[in-house]
């Protein structure tokens, strides 16, 4: 990261250990992953132990250590999904795209990662793409969502189904109903 950059997310920062959640997700948030570089300088400006910081970075999921695609799938593998064929999601993935969870194409667009639950089980198998929710997936569907996200972009992308728009719409009552049943 940039010096001027971490600059400006650690201004009225410093000295306050308390903040240390926060830098760290607008690092995140503005580069994709938290440099090993940036965490030194977190650690001196903050007051935090070098050790904390990195115990942090690694313990939450949000984290990355390291360089995230531009696009990020994520497929539930809580029971619910993997009944109903998550399995089969991950190894579409594998073929399409050649990586597997934790991985990153070489050219930087995809990211794929999986999760043991994402709280909307009666919809599964539950894919996340980009935050993105898209319900009742499969291998077909979501063969076609990569395609489409790697020839267009994901502001143009139809859903899984075809329908403009819609995986957006079913997004937010799919994360607003996740977020009831917690």
């Amino acid at each position: 990261m940039s010096v001027l950059t971490l600059e400006s997310i650690l201004k009225g920062r410093r000295s306050q250990p308390h903040q240390l959640i926060e830098v760290l997700h607008d690092v995140q948030e503005r580069y994709g992953y938290i440099p090993e570089e940036d965490m030194r300088v977190i650690s001196r400006e903050l007051g935090v132990p070098q050790i904390e910081v990195y115990r942090v970075a690694s313990f939450y999921k949000a984290f990355s250590l390291k360089p995230r695609g531009r696009n990020m799938i994520t497929i539930c593998t809580g029971t619910a999904c993997h009944v109903r064929g998550a399995r089969l999601l991950s190894k579409q993935v594998l073929g399409q795209l050649g990586i597997s969870p934790g991985d990153t194409t070489e050219d930087g667009q995809f990211t794929l990662e999986q999760v043991n639950c994402l709280g909307s089980c009666a919809l599964g198998p539950v894919v996340v793409l980009n935050g993105t929710y898209y319900d009742h997936m499969t291998p077909s569907k979501l063969r076609s969502l990569i395609t489409s996200v790697s020839e267009k972009g994901m502001e143009d992308t139809d859903d899984a189904n075809g329908e403009k728009g819609e995986g957006r719409k079913r997004s937010h009552r799919i994360a607003q109903a996740a977020s009831l049943a917690r």
